[in-house]
């Protein structure tokens, strides 16, 4: 393996002379200036529609585009005013609130009102015509209605005390305020046109290459951006993404792991890191064929070497998960097993379940890092009698088997979660109702279900840990993750922008970069 020093000076002497051939023999200069903010995202526009988002573009688009009540500060997890004038916890169960007069939506839809946060909260708790609740309803679970009391005044009465309520649900991305007009008139045209009152229009999306988003000439809130125009490039390929970020096409991009080296000590870009409370595992589909065979997953699981996909995949650049919760989160299990590779252990089990010759698929994104952990278990895997097929996909194809249940015949998966600050947000995907959203384990435990309800309604810091640590070893004693890493996060930024990007990388706010 090079090393990363020899990595690192070779790329600062030689990245500008091997970009010339692709880059048409120029390295163009981003302006410091407030014209235009160029940035770049993983994925491109997924489903804008607040309650069913589908990736950190869309939270991006619907925080520069709309209010909340209350926003995060940027990069903080403290909240400030937005849509509302005033806002206020008059106890555990009740919330009231006042907007500022004269917010009006974009494309005509008219004023914001208490009617528009009653509807817009609502749908989280309201099931569908099939039936089906919103992929994000936990984040509102708690709500039982908003009482609209005047035309900009309202109360927010929840069922029961949640901790995590003002973080998962008013502050972020998910409690941006929708028109119900423009719902109403627009019906599915919401999951791809952002129609809103904040400090940005969309103006322009060309599907894969770019989203434009312009001042908002209407903007009466307290939050003005810097930025004339926002120029978000999807650019999934992370080696094209790198390429962007040194030769100056775009100001700011996270960047993988394995290439933070690579922007280290590059002159006019500014790298920053930091540990990551997201989650990458592989997951094994409870309901499939030997997979139903708690002895088989325990096999996979001991066959699965853990420390071979960090030093191999990731350039040992991130450290090994053994449960869900990064170790910065409350309810962190600090004593999760650390399961060591065990082959015979493995195939003990293997015949003891009668499985020879077993056969499996292993689904995952076709990305580098993922499709290097990919051939390292393919090969684990191999030494305990089974045969791995991986099938590696686009990531529009892959997160799409988040409805309509189409993930029901998976069998392995490598997937990766983002994490909020709050084990709420965490735990919510591996509970009951998620099967044929998000838990592609089909994995449904009643308990783990009491417990992340419980937790969520618990104000107590050390009980609620308690119920995420309880939650966590139902998890593991189910045998059916294999838990990989909580990342780290490393971006980098031209230098001149302050970029405004929330703790642990959790949530990009790019209507509140500035120079600096």
């Amino acid at each position: 393996m090079t090393s990363r020093l020899t990595r690192r000076r070779f790329m600062h002497s030689t990245a500008a002379a091997a970009l010339l051939p692709l880059l048409g023999g120029a390295l163009p200069a981003l302006a410091q200036d407030t014209s235009n903010l160029v940035v770049r995202v993983d994925l491109d526009i997924g489903n804008l529609d607040p309650a069913n988002r589908g990736n950190s573009c869309d939270e991006a688009i619907l925080r520069a585009t709309m209010q909340g009540l209350v926003t995060f500060k940027p990069s903080s997890l403290d909240w400030e005013l937005d849509a509302a004038k005033s806002i206020t916890q008059v106890s555990d169960t009740e919330i009231t609130f006042e907007l500022n007069p004269g917010q009006m939506f974009s494309d005509g839809h008219g004023e914001m009102t208490a009617d528009d946060v009653k509807f817009t909260y609502e749908r989280y708790i309201t099931p569908d015509a099939s039936g089906a609740l919103p992929a994000f309803a936990g984040d509102f679970s708690a709500l039982d209605k908003v009482e609209v009391t005047g035309t900009y005044t309202g109360r927010i009465l929840l069922k029961n005390p949640t901790p995590a309520f003002w973080m998962l649900g008013l502050c972020d991305a998910g409690g941006v305020i929708l028109s119900r007009k423009a719902v109403e008139a627009m019906g599915d045209g919401i999951k791809t046109k952002a129609v809103g009152s904040g400090p940005y229009l969309m103006a322009e999306w060309q599907a894969g290459q770019q989203i434009v988003l312009t001042r908002n000439p209407g903007y009466a809130g307290p939050h003005s951006g810097v930025f004339d125009q926002i120029t978000i490039k999807p650019i999934t390929d992370p080696r094209a993404a790198l390429l962007s970020l040194l030769a100056k096409e775009v100001a700011w991009s996270e960047v993988e792991t394995t290439d933070e080296p690579q922007v280290q000590g590059v002159d006019g870009i500014v790298p920053f890191a930091t540990p990551r409370i997201d989650y990458t595992w592989i997951g094994m589909n409870v309901e499939k064929g030997a997979l139903a065979d708690i002895r088989v997953r325990q096999a996979i699981r001991l066959a699965i070497d853990v420390d071979m996909i960090i030093a191999g995949a990731y350039q040992g650049t991130v450290e090994p998960a053994r449960a869900l919760l990064a170790p910065s989160l409350l309810g962190y299990w600090a004593d999760a097993p650390a399961y060591k590779r065990d082959v015979a252990a493995a195939q003990a089990l293997l015949a003891e379940a009668g499985q020879t010759g077993l056969s499996l698929t292993f689904t995952t994104l076709n990305d580098p890092t993922y499709q290097a952990t990919a051939q390292i278990v393919q090969a684990n895997l191999a030494e305990v009698g089974i045969n791995v097929t991986i099938n590696a996909m686009d990531p529009g194809a892959f997160y799409a088997m988040g409805a309509d249940d189409l993930s029901k015949d998976l069998e392995l998966t490598l997937n990766f979660y983002l994490g909020k600050n709050d084990p709420a947000f965490q735990t919510v995907w591996f509970t009951t109702p998620q099967i044929g959203q998000w838990n592609w384990q089909r994995w449904s435990n009643a308990e783990f279900d009491q417990m992340d309800s419980e937790a969520a309604a618990t104000i107590d810091p050390a009980l609620r840990a308690e119920k995420y640590v309880r939650a966590q070893q139902l998890m593991d004693e189910s045998a059916a993750f294999v838990w990989i890493t909580h990342g780290k996060f490393v971006m980098g930024t031209a230098a001149g922008i302050a970029p405004a990007v929330m703790p642990a990388g959790t949530g990009w706010q790019f209507h509140r970069f500035a120079l600096g």
